[in-house]
């Protein structure tokens, strides 16, 4: 009996240790797979040729290598590999700045207030995501209720000016309209991890501090930023990674100097239907993706470590 409840113990840990991996390979892996070797062939018509013939007792393999050696040589793609970590840093970058001090005080404000302005930052994601990006389209007119106030104060002037918008009279269809949209869509991915770990922080290290002369700036930047840095890398890497592949925020509020890598991406599949080409852009867009992933799996483990 006791040999019989250890193997059910230890069939049940691996089923369990197993069950996130065959998550990941079955929905990342094999699509990955599938769109590399989709990247590897020629296309055949309207379909994607073999990689791999059997004929007259031969097998034969053939990859193609020209659409990976066209992104290294052709410009359109490389800038808009480049726009598009651009404008995901500066998104990322923004969202930081706004949601760490409202997930801050989110963390310190009282405890029948907190499911109230928990609800507010995900309120939002109650409706369509088309729909709101699609309502900064007629907030963003001249007579919108964000364009009025910003043609009548003059700021548009400042944005032109800093090249944010291509004249003072067009808020839409720029560099402004576009940080301006990823920035409201993605703020929630920030607030909600910086809060998850703001609010498990001790607040008696702050006391502590506070005790041994520190000033409560010093406090903050000594004690309460790194302790939160889990959720500031937690909450960038939410931000930044959908950013890069953005695709529907760039077609309806970009312009055409916010060229991003979705919309390259769409337009080698459907527009010109060139498969290989729109999978060889994919591949290297998930790569360059795992760059930012591997640095926060490490942050994970140093936090790990760090309990």
């Amino acid at each position: 009996m006791f040999r019989l409840a250890q193997r059910i113990k230890l069939r049940g840990r691996h089923a369990v240790i197993g069950t996130p991996y065959a998550w990941l390979a079955v929905f990342f892996l094999l699509p990955f797979v599938l769109v590399l070797r989709i990247s590897l062939a020629q296309m055949d018509g309207a379909q994607v040729a073999p990689l791999m013939t059997f004929a007259n007792g031969e097998l034969t393999f053939r990859f193609h290598l020209t659409p990976y050696l066209q992104l290294l040589t052709d410009d359109l793609y490389l800038h808009a590999y480049l726009v598009s970590l651009k404008y995901a840093l500066i998104t990322a970058l923004i969202c930081l700045l706004i949601g760490y001090p409202f997930a801050y005080f989110l963390a310190r404000s009282e405890p029948r207030w907190q499911p109230m302005l928990l609800m507010g930052v995900m309120l939002p994601f109650w409706t369509s995501f088309l729909i709101r990006v699609y309502a900064w389209k007629g907030l963003l007119e001249d007579n919108g209720w964000i364009g009025a106030p910003i043609h009548a104060s003059g700021l548009n002037q400042l944005l032109a000016l800093l090249g944010l918008i291509p004249s003072p009279e067009q808020l839409l269809y720029s560099p402004f309209s576009l940080v301006l949209g990823m920035v409201y869509t993605y703020l929630p991915f920030m607030v909600l991890p910086l809060y998850a770990t703001l609010s498990r922080m001790d607040t008696r290290l702050l006391e502590a501090a506070l005790d041994l002369g520190a000033t409560p700036w010093q406090a903050f930047w000594r004690i309460t930023v790194p302790l939160s840095k889990p959720g500031i890398v937690a909450g960038s890497m939410l931000v930044f990674i959908p950013c890069v592949g953005e695709y529907v925020i760039p077609e309806l509020l970009g312009g055409p100097e916010t060229l991003m890598i979705g919309r390259v991406l769409w337009d080698e599949f459907f527009a010109n239907n060139d498969w290989p080409m729109a999978s060889a852009v994919a591949i290297v867009m998930i790569l360059l993706l795992l760059v930012p992933l591997v640095a926060f799996g490490r942050t994970q483990a140093q936090a790990r470590e760090a309990k």
